[in-house]
């Protein structure tokens, strides 16, 4: 504000002195065009210069948000319908593997233990029938047809022992510790990963249906960042290469990360996923965190101009041509990185061979826009 103030009050006493010597002398503007008089001219101080090649490094600018991966991020649910007698759970603590989340009670648990037992109870009777119509058979002393009987339902025993079995240690009983003193009418529901509770979806008193999650679980030891590139970007972006993220809130603590995987294929809006891992882990970056990431790219010679050459007005970058030697031209241009006192010309293609204003740019704008408003 201070330099365009001076700039202003610079241009008004330059181009007031140099009326009030000849009322002719007053510059001539014809849209974009500005003629000075040859004491403007003089006192402007005028220098030039052309596009050279500068080299800078290329900053890109991504944004997205923190995830986390399927395998971590855990829907727990029950194999059996029950009731909710207790939970503690809340949305936000943390968790450890194995740490009971919850406590169901349903009849159904208490027939489960109770068909283990009674199978376990019987097979002892069934596999000594067995063994006793073995034995007639080989002395014939019993049909065949007796044997094979009893040898099916001895293995069929067998067989309904260790399916309860596995039912039973899907519910979290263990079978080896099962007895006619250990069945209980309610069952634990434990913690399978170490990590913090996302959703709580039931509560204390509710039947909870097979299909239904009570809780989501994640672990955030192996989030990564998941950045939005538009189709200009993508070819610039590389597996293997560093980048630093940063979030919103805090923006001056920096996140360096590698990109891990680049999807090429464009959706919707010409945008593309680029997937990044962190370089260190902290508990503060929570999945669902919306964060901002600069990709460095190496130095690259690039057609530029002096950070003088370019002035701003509304909102949009202009330099002046030189047309002849006290006559300018303002034209638009399209800018790029800026580094070392130079700022890239994207649009450089349409300026070849142009000779530019470097110092005393603004003097001109100024003056341009002051004639335009007369």
């Amino acid at each position: 504000m201070k330099k365009s103030l001076f700039m202003l009050m610079s241009t008004t006493v330059l181009f007031a002195c140099g009326s009030s010597n000849n009322e002719s002398q007053s510059p001539q503007q014809k849209e974009n065009v500005l003629t000075l008089t040859e004491v403007q001219y003089n006192n402007a101080a005028i220098e030039t210069t052309r596009i050279v090649n500068q080299a800078m490094a290329t900053q890109i600018k991504l944004n997205g948000r923190v995830e986390v991966p399927p395998q971590n991020r855990i829907s727990v649910s029950f194999p059996l319908g029950g009731y909710l007698k207790s939970t503690k759970l809340l949305e936000g603590m943390p968790v450890k593997k194995g740490q009971i989340l919850a406590v169901l009670e349903d009849m159904q648990f208490i027939q489960l233990q109770e068909d283990f037992l009674t199978a376990k109870a019987q097979l002892s009777l069934t596999e000594s029938e067995f063994k006793r119509q073995k034995e007639l058979n080989q002395t014939k002393a019993t049909s065949d047809k007796l044997f094979e009987q009893a040898r099916a339902n001895f293995q069929t025993k067998l067989v309904a022992i260790k399916s309860l079995e596995e039912k039973l240690k899907l519910i979290g009983v263990n079978p080896e510790k099962l007895n006619d003193n250990t069945i209980s009418k309610s069952i634990n529901v434990y913690a399978p990963i170490s990590g913090y509770v996302s959703v709580v979806n039931v509560n204390v008193g509710k039947y909870v249906l097979p299909s239904e999650v009570m809780f989501e679980l994640i672990d955030p030891s192996l989030i990564y960042l998941s950045l939005t590139a538009f189709e200009k970007d993508i070819n610039a972006l590389a597996v293997g290469q560093k980048l630093s993220a940063y979030s919103n809130t805090n923006p001056e603590l920096k996140f360096p990360c590698t990109i891990t995987f680049v999807k090429k294929d464009l959706q919707n809006q010409s945008s593309a996923s680029v997937i990044c891992s962190f370089d260190r882990f902290d508990k503060t970056l929570v999945p669902g965190l919306f964060m901002n990431a600069e990709v460095e790219l190496t130095n690259q010679a690039r057609n530029a101009l002096p950070n003088d050459a370019i002035v701003r007005f509304e909102n949009k970058q202009y330099v002046f041509v030189v047309k002849s030697k006290r006559t300018f031209e303002m034209n638009e241009v399209k800018v790029g990185t800026s580094e070392n006192g130079y700022t890239e010309v994207v649009n450089s293609n349409n300026f070849e061979n142009e000779l530019f204003v470097a110092k005393g740019a603004y003097t001109l704008l100024m003056a341009l826009k002051n004639e335009g408003e007369e």
